[in-house]
């Protein structure tokens, strides 16, 4: 055979194999593609747990209780997610300012403060120094306001925390010079009340009736004209909550 001949034999072989890796890389290409598009959907979709009417077991007895304690849910504590609890969370979700659907999604139950497996939260021990000193701050600045509104007082705390213009611990925000009335005048070493603990345990399990706020008032009280001008959220009994 010719050196020529052996030449053309060796090339078309390189092509060859060049061909073949092509056609493997293209479909591996294509196997990942159909994998990402079609598999990995499904398998989110199961990861992201959902209770809804029919649903049964002890996160829907959790979700009751929380609905319960509340004021939104009146029936019995059944673990059976029937017509009165769908009702209930639709409550929940319109007041909270959700998307009113009735089912207790990942987003629902981390306004309930329900952590599943599939959603992260910071544990805090019921005698961790800030759930006691949040619930300090709630008893000198909400005492004998709605319950709903003394968990709004420190979920803007914690919103607080979480925004780069503030410090970033509990401790950091509530002592922040000026900050809250309660730490001039006193009202943060008031005697503590039981629902001033339970409800910063609910702000820190992550309930947060403010709708995001970052600031509240008391119109009857504020001398402050710059909180005025301040975009309200909400009003929860004496106190507006803004941003």
């Amino acid at each position: 055979m010719s050196f020529k001949n052996s030449f053309t034999i060796g090339l078309k072989d390189k092509i060859l194999r060049y061909r073949k890796a092509i056609v493997l890389i293209l479909i591996l290409l294509f196997t990942y593609v159909s994998v990402s598009t079609t598999v990995s959907p499904y398998f989110n979709a199961v990861r992201a747990v959902t209770y809804k009417y029919g649903s049964r077991g002890s996160t829907v007895i959790t979700i009751q209780t929380k609905l319960k304690n509340w004021g939104y849910y009146n029936g019995s504590v059944d673990g059976i997610y029937g017509y009165q609890t769908y009702l209930s969370v639709k409550s929940f979700q319109t007041k909270n300012g959700l998307t009113p659907d009735g089912i207790a999604g990942d987003i629902t139950l981390k306004a309930l403060g329900i952590f599943t497996n599939t959603t992260a939260a910071r544990s805090y021990d019921a005698n961790s120094q800030d759930v006691n000193l949040l619930a300090r701050l709630i008893n000198g600045e909400a005492r004998g306001e709605p319950y709903e509104g003394q968990v709004a007082v420190g979920a803007v705390v914690l919103n607080r925390t979480r925004d780069p213009r503030f410090p970033s611990t509990v401790a950091g925000v509530i002592y922040q010079p000026g900050a809250f009335t309660a730490t001039v005048d006193g009202q943060i070493d008031a005697n503590l009340e039981q629902t001033s603990i339970n409800a910063a345990r609910d702000a820190l399990n992550g309930w947060d009736p403010s709708g995001g706020a970052l600031y509240y008032y008391n119109p009857a009280k504020t001398t402050n004209a710059w909180i005025w001008s301040r975009t309200v959220i909400k009003i929860i009994g004496s106190h507006r909550f803004c941003k």
